[in-house]
């Protein structure tokens, strides 16, 4: 974004902190985007220093996303995705991919950064068929998503939970569980939760110093978590196949060539009894 008087006045009024970076912004730089600041890119290529294999991670994380919703909306049926920790518009958006395959689909965005709200109409452009909104909200408010989202998502069908790189930034495992169990438990049955989490099992020594750098930028804190602790978020549902894995084992698409490598961001998908 320019750095005109008019940008620096919206981003004032709207609360854009670009002396700090974040999360949101991070990402989309990791990804290619052009919706970072500076302080975003220096960040980044710090950590890129000390964990080369992050921006294949987070392009991974985001090759998951699209098998998955792929499968849920074009083999299991599910017409309702409730996408927590949205991130910054970009290509393969989970609305696009889903109503790709069901345009009838409907799709309810969760965030809480300003500069993701400014771009939000990315995010609205639903095909005619179907429905998408947004709403302004923390990951640690599961009651008020839930009440926000029953505008759009009807919750006496089955809705498919993304929570994709954002229990991470819930640093307490009591927390973390109350939050998941919360929203899992206003879904009926046959709703899915898919789930992609940062981990150290994977390069541990530069993934621990990397995340440290990011903890000390300033920017939101995060964390990882063992395959064994991820899978705990999986508990009295029906894991599918491959289980929990790394993102770029996830149900690789066959057309893939070469050797795919682990990364160190772990993901499943399960459907509630």
């Amino acid at each position: 974004m320019g750095n005109t008087s008019s940008a620096a006045g919206q981003e004032q009024l709207l609360g854009i902190d670009t002396t700090v970076p974040h999360s949101a912004r991070f990402w989309d730089y990791l990804l290619g985007g052009k919706e970072n600041y500076p302080v975003d890119r220096a960040v980044g290529e710090q950590v890129l220093r000390i964990d080369p294999d992050l921006r294949e991670s987070a392009r991974a994380d985001r090759g998951f996303l699209v098998r998955a919703v792929t499968h849920l909306v074009g083999e299991m049926g599910i017409r309702q995705l409730l996408d927590i920790g949205t991130g910054l518009p970009t290509v393969n958006n989970t609305h696009e991919v889903a109503q790709a395959t069901a345009p009838d689909s409907r799709i309810v965005y969760v965030d809480n950064d300003p500069l993701v709200l400014v771009h939000a109409r990315a995010l609205l452009a639903s095909a005619p068929e179907g429905a998408t909104d947004y709403l302004d909200a923390d990951v640690r408010d599961p009651a008020r998503i839930l009440h926000k989202a029953a505008r759009t998502l009807d919750f006496t069908q089955p809705i498919a939970l993304m929570m994709l790189g954002i229990v991470n930034y819930i640093i307490d495992d009591a927390e973390a569980h109350s939050v998941v169990d919360q929203l899992l438990g206003a879904l009926p049955s046959g709703s899915y939760l898919a789930m992609s989490h940062p981990t150290a099992e994977i390069h541990g020594e530069a993934v621990k110093t990397s995340m440290q750098r990011w903890n000390e930028s300033g920017g939101a804190p995060i964390r990882t978590r063992s395959r064994d602790e991820i899978i705990r978020f999986f508990d009295g549902l029906e894991l599918l196949e491959p289980g929990v894995v790394s993102c770029s084992f996830w149900r690789p698409d066959r057309s893939d060539i070469g050797t795919r490598a682990e990364v160190h961001q772990y993901c499943g998908v399960a459907r509630k009894p």
